[in-house]
């Protein structure tokens, strides 16, 4: 048996890793995702290995994130339950294409991964292994009984950490836990888990509170291309770097928390809180684009598609053939979405202060209140009306007949 295991040098996985090396006397390959972080990486190889990892990778997969995950789910417009936009749902696919790719390349036969019994990361992990190699083996320690009569919480993790000389960064009494990445970060757990407590704070790290922004708005413009932002206040970006200085921007002016309570795919309700200061900008400039250059029934079908989408990303099925065809008319549907979008961002809000598209369908000859010259001939709008209006007159007849009755 050899085992890839997904690690981040936390507590978790430090004592996953010795775990599965003490009781299975295997090899095991030690595989880190930089999906944008912006935590320390540095010391992690040597960690690893002192921790019993025969093997340490640790792949910057920060622009593939971006453009291949962040961006599509962009152009859907998916958010999950009106609230959540997706940051840490949209990052696992990714971390578990990699770790299959890593244990092709070292020929392993198991993989593992810290995600708990009661989360939706178990899918979203363990549905991508089977989508993209099938054959391979999964531990999921957290499900295992002998795992968890041995480590019933933080305590005795911690004490097998001292016991073993793995070194952690953690206390008995974190009053939360923090998941970070390009698109956000999340927190749950500990003292969020009364939805009636407000969280602290001093708990956020992207972004300021609202009151404490700037007086003074700013404005930005970001441009688009397909549906894809490609340049920020004129300068071109790669993906990456487009959600890096969207991130900066949007957490300077308080822009980007959500605190809610969601469903998980499990069947649990959970509290979490988030930050998504980019990535709600970016939000709201494309559908702003959208709404200049997109066909209405184009967005309409679109539109009514939005929650399925974002479910399949919430629960795990990003390479599932439904979301792969939903993409396809995503990515249809984006062809025209090409423009400029202004913004101006004040205490925490976003506001539309112009946009324009070499694409636009919107004329004013047409829309305008004034003298249209022709462009639009008013008294078609009777025909229109009664045609549609045919059904419910029958209707009406029909009802009023059988109330006479």
């Amino acid at each position: 048996m050899k085992i890839v295991v997904a690690y981040s040098g936390g507590l978790d996985t430090s004592v996953i890793l010795r775990w599965l090396k003490d009781k299975y006397k295997c090899e095991i390959i030690a595989f880190c995702a930089d999906i944008g972080q912006e935590e320390e990486l540095a010391g992690l190889d040597k960690k690893a290995k002192a921790t019993g990892a025969s093997k340490y990778y640790a792949l910057d997969l920060v622009e593939e994130f971006a453009r291949d995950f962040i961006f599509p789910m962009i152009q859907a417009s998916a958010i999950y339950e009106n609230q959540y936009y997706l940051g840490t749902s949209i990052a696992r696919p990714l971390i578990a294409k990699a770790q299959v790719e890593i244990a092709r390349k070292e020929k392993a036969d198991t993989v593992a991964h810290g995600a708990t019994g009661k989360g939706n990361d178990q899918c979203r992990f363990e549905l991508t292994y089977a989508a993209l190699a099938p054959e391979l083996k999964i531990i999921a320690p957290w499900r295992l009984p002998e795992y968890q009569s041995q480590f019933k919480g933080r305590t005795e993790m911690l004490a097998y950490c001292a016991k073993n000389g793995i070194k952690v960064e953690a206390s008995a009494k974190k009053p939360y836990s923090m998941d970070r990445n390009l698109l956000h970060i999340s927190f749950e757990s500990g003292i969020l888990e009364d939805p009636w407590a407000e969280p602290p704070a001093d708990m956020f790290k992207l972004s300021v509170s609202p009151e404490n922004a700037p007086d003074k708005p700013e404005y930005v413009e970001l441009e688009f291309e397909s549906g894809n932002c490609v340049a920020v206040n004129g300068k071109r970006l790669s993906p990456a770097n487009v959600m890096r200085t969207l991130n900066k921007l949007g957490g300077k002016h308080g822009i980007g928390r959500v605190d809610l309570v969601e469903n998980r795919f499990v069947g649990m309700k959970s509290r979490g809180v988030y930050e998504t200061p980019g990535g709600t900008i970016l939000h709201f400039a494309h559908r702003q684009i959208e709404t200049l250059t997109m066909d209405r029934e184009v967005m309409h079908l679109r539109d009514g598609l939005i929650p399925r989408y974002a479910e399949l990303v919430y629960y795990g099925f990003w390479f599932s053939p439904e979301r792969e065809a939903l993409q396809a008319l995503v990515t249809e549907s984006q062809k025209n979405v090409t423009g400029t979008v202004r913004l101006k961002l004040y205490k925490g809000n976003i506001i539309t202060a112009g946009r324009k598209s070499p694409l636009s369908l919107y004329n004013p000859f047409i829309a305008t209140m004034e003298a249209d010259k022709g462009a639009y001939n008013q008294t078609d709008a009777t025909g229109f009306i009664r045609l549609n209006a045919l059904r419910l007159r029958t209707r009406a007849a029909v009802l009023k007949k059988a109330k006479k009755k």
